[in-house]
């Protein structure tokens, strides 16, 4: 880690290139993003065969169908990227990302073609996800590569504000097409909107991809014959490789990607179902959150270059571990003050007989609940309500208790359709009353919503983001050799973003639909991070002053 050498301001030609790829990725980013701002639309349109709740919970499953494979992208064009090159790896992964998006835009509904629909969507956010899982890696060991010494941290923040600007200007682009067209036309068709004009940034990306140069790390590594002929078995085949991949995983990527994924996507997804704030009102909130936050990204890698990366990243993990509970707690009393009073005066418990309870998940559709506690559980979920659950003796029929009023449940095992649909009605109906004397909304009322705590507690979430993903990039790049630095760094990555924050939403909303309470999803989050917090702290090394050039 000696003879490093001096710091230099960055050429033109090398600004010029790392800012073709950190633009490129924008793009990349807006089109993985589009689903998951638009999952509630999408579970209608594409899922609409099954109740709300799995509806909904199906189609986060979609999205999360696209971080699955993401790391098997990383490793399949993580090998081409340490083999070929970067450059042209770039530009096969952004043609799968844009085209895949583009179809999206004019795939028929359910309501056209039946279960094809969802098939297809799927399939095509698999693709998605295989392209997403080739991109990130090349595009922060692209720009790592030609970072002078000293400058990593900084240079590589700008991948890092890459995702948060995809998904902004992917809010822009639907808040901007609804305001154009009305909420009714944009669920009805108008979504398609941004998937469609996503074609002209894929024709973008891809002339900007085309002007790029070849990394000189890698230029250098083949000029002299050292590229990697198996850089998957020396990636992990080799124990002293494949010790330093899992301990990335598990000791930095892990917990980083749970908190990114709290601070953008499960707050938004928060705001709109548990605290039934209404989609583009949500979007705003979130937008502006991010536009400033974003910058800090650069604060935070540049810091990292001076500090170091390691304290950065744990810093923020730690701090969201500690601040979640409070965090979302406030969030609630200020997007929602009537829910949150209605929460504190009149809780609402489920007393049912565990035996007769189901596992709140059905993602299929083809769960049937008969049980008097299924049923009113499946009631307040549908309701968003958020309950607590009590034990009674076997044999007991199940109660909602609201306030000081209590609600028998009913059983529909036996009753015929017509009965079953007969007694459904009355009992959402009296529910929905006694929640309505007991002061639970329906909706968030705009004109109580405390807009400037809501704006703050959402930077709050985005500077823990920037924390933890600002300096990862320039870390991830420093701890493996060039010549298998493609490979090694994206799995890691992509196993912890693709794997642990991807399966966040869908995992947080399964526990909430289990356990009743709308907070105990966030012991997701905080249980990785704390572990993250650590496991890197024993483990991880810093990587400021590694040479990359040197090591290979």
């Amino acid at each position: 880690m000696a003879n490093h050498p001096a710091p230099r301001p960055m050429t033109p030609e090398e600004r010029k290139v790392i800012f073709a790829s950190s633009l490129g990725t924008v793009f990349e980013w807006y089109d993985f993003y589009l689903y998951g701002s638009l999952a509630a639309i999408i579970a209608k349109q594409f899922f609409s065969g099954l109740d709300a709740g799995s509806a909904f919970i199906f189609a986060l499953l979609a999205f999360a169908a696209g971080f699955i494979v993401r790391p098997f992208g990383a490793i399949f064009f993580g090998r081409l990227g340490d083999m070929i090159g970067r450059k042209y790896t770039f530009l096969v992964t952004i043609l799968i990302m844009g085209l895949s998006t583009f179809i999206v835009g004019i795939l028929p509904s359910y309501a056209s073609i039946g279960v094809a629909a969802p098939v297809i969507l799927i399939a095509l956010r698999l693709l998605q996800g295989l392209a997403l899982g080739g991109e990130y890696g090349g595009a922060a060991t692209y720009v790592a590569e030609h970072a002078p010494h000293g400058k990593r941290g900084a240079y590589t923040a700008w991948i890092q504000t890459t995702a948060t600007l995809g998904l902004f200007l992917s809010l822009m682009v639907i808040l901007g097409t609804r305001t154009v067209l009305g909420e009714e036309a944009f669920a009805d068709w108008g979504w398609r909107v941004p998937f469609i004009v996503s074609i002209l940034l894929l024709a973008i990306s891809v002339w900007i991809r085309l002007s790029m140069n070849e990394s000189p790390a890698f230029q250098k590594m083949k000029a002299e014959g050292k590229t990697s002929k198996a850089p998957l078995t020396e990636s992990f085949g080799q124990w002293k490789n494949l010790k330093i991949v899992i301990l990335a995983l598990i000791g930095l990527t892990a917990g980083q990607a749970v908190v990114w994924y709290s601070g953008q996507f499960y707050a938004l997804f928060f705001l709109t179902q548990a605290l039934k704030v209404d989609g583009a009102t949500a979007n705003i909130f979130v937008a502006v959150s991010l536009l400033i936050g974003t910058p800090f990204f650069i604060v935070f890698g540049a810091l990292s270059d001076k500090i170091g990366r390691k304290p950065i990243i744990l810093a923020g993990c730690l701090l969201a571990a500690l601040t979640y509970f409070p965090v979302f707690g406030a969030l609630t009393k200020a997007a929602n003050p009537a829910l949150a009073e209605a929460q504190a005066k009149n809780k609402v418990v489920i007393t049912a007989d565990p035996n007769e309870c189901s596992f709140q998940f059905n993602p299929t559709g083809t769960s049937k609940f008969t049980s008097s506690c299924d049923i009113a559980k499946q009631v307040l979920a549908g309701a968003s309500v958020s309950y607590e659950n009590v034990a009674a003796p076997a044999g007991t029929v199940a109660t909602i208790k609201i306030g000081e009023t209590a609600i028998p449940s009913y059983s529909s095992k036996g009753l015929s359709a017509e009965e079953a649909k007969k007694k459904d009605a009355e009992f959402k109906k009296l529910v929905a009353n006694d929640l309505k004397a007991a002061g639970y909304p329906t909706k968030a009322d705009p004109a109580r919503i405390d807009k400037v705590m809501v704006t703050v507690i959402l930077t709050y979430l985005v500077l823990l983001v920037t924390m933890v993903y600002g300096p990862i990039a320039a870390m991830l790049v420093e701890m493996f050799p060039t010549r298998i630095r493609y490979t090694s760094m994206s799995l890691p990555y992509h196993i912890g973003n693709g794997w642990f924050g991807g399966l966040l939403p869908t995992t947080a909303f399964a526990i909430v639909a289990q356990t009743g309470n709308m907070y105990n999803g966030l012991w997701y989050p905080i249980i990785i991070a704390g572990a993250t917090v650590v496991i890197g702290g024993l483990f991880i090394r810093e990587t400021k002053d590694v040479d990359i050039y040197a090591n290979d």
